[in-house]
């Protein structure tokens, strides 16, 4: 049978819509969430490895030191003549958190999609299928002049709140400061840390433009109690030029750069650029126990995740 790919049109290669996004839910189906590794307890809708106080009732066994005289079972301790405690199977509700880059470089690629739409389209996916298992789904969304996030709730409203932020990127709600600050990634993921919630599963969808020791401080910081996942972004160009000798130009709204492929010296820098921030996301992963995810802006979003 022929796997399904999300649809792309021509004008949803450079932006996306919410009608696109709110059509992901049919393929978030075929998407399970990483497994969380239960770094915090809390109470909701997971059931936890470990046995304690909860919602849902395990079984009951003879009373041991230690044990809370609170969790003694009368019934069961009448009956036979035995103390018996109450175990009880811990119910979790894990929040997930997604934060997607939306800063100038995102907005580009020379085949497949915008960076922007892959990463929208991959959040979107990463929305519906937590939606889809019962979690809680809360987001950042960010940009040079531009970093808002919404705590975590659980349903379909929650999913479309998040789907409306990522269409209207900065036409939405600003932050307060947002006329006098210029965030960089380490302060986004400085914001991160402390908005997510010890327990949480967290994406990071981005091309991690920027990132340097002390970004990976905050990732650090973060992983210690929630479990984390990279998923990084990025053009084919980006990693190599054509084969062929030529001169490149590149331009945005504010700068221009132009490449010559013949500039051996410059070739080389430009592909130990890319190689180095790639490299450097492998081993900050090995080393804090992440998950990374690798995808380019010509794969299928929802192949990425699966």
């Amino acid at each position: 049978m022929l796997s399904r790919k999300v649809p792309v049109s021509p004008d949803s290669r450079v932006s996306v819509s919410l009608a696109n996004l709110i059509d992901l839910a049919s393929y978030a189906v075929r998407i399970k969430l990483h497994n969380p590794q239960f770094r915090a307890r809390q109470s909701g809708g997971y059931v936890s490895r470990f046995k304690g106080r909860g919602m849902e009732f395990e079984e009951a066994r003879i009373y041991q030191a230690g044990d809370d005289i609170r969790s003694i079972d009368w019934r069961v301790t009448a009956r036979t003549g035995t103390a018996h405690t109450k175990i009880f199977r811990e119910e979790r509700e894990r929040p997930v958190f997604i934060s997607v880059d939306n800063r100038v470089a995102m907005h580009f690629a020379t085949r497949g999609v915008f960076k922007s739409v892959l990463a929208a389209k991959l959040a979107g996916l990463l929305a519906w299928t937590a939606q889809g298992q019962g979690d809680r789904i809360g987001g950042q969304l960010f940009s040079e002049q531009f970093c808002r996030e919404l705590k975590p709730q659980n349903g379909r409203q929650a999913v479309l709140r998040f789907l409306d932020l990522l269409v209207k990127g900065e036409g939405g709600q600003k932050d307060g400061n947002a006329s006098a600050q210029s965030f960089s990634l380490e302060h986004v993921l400085a914001r991160l840390a402390h908005h997510t919630r010890p327990g949480s599963l967290v994406y990071v969808i981005s091309d991690f433009r920027g990132i340097n020791a002390q970004a990976e401080i905050h990732l650090a910081k973060l992983a210690e109690h929630c479990d984390v996942v990279l998923v990084f972004v990025y053009d084919a160009l980006e990693k190599h030029l054509p084969a062929h000798k030529g001169r490149y130009r590149f331009i945005d709204q504010d700068r221009e750069v132009i490449i010559d492929s013949a500039d051996g010296p410059r070739l080389l820098a430009y592909h130990q650029h890319f190689a180095g921030r790639q490299q450097r996301l492998e081993q900050l992963a090995k080393k804090r126990g992440l998950v990374l995810i690798q995808s380019s802006t010509t794969e299928d979003p929802l192949q990425c995740l699966r």
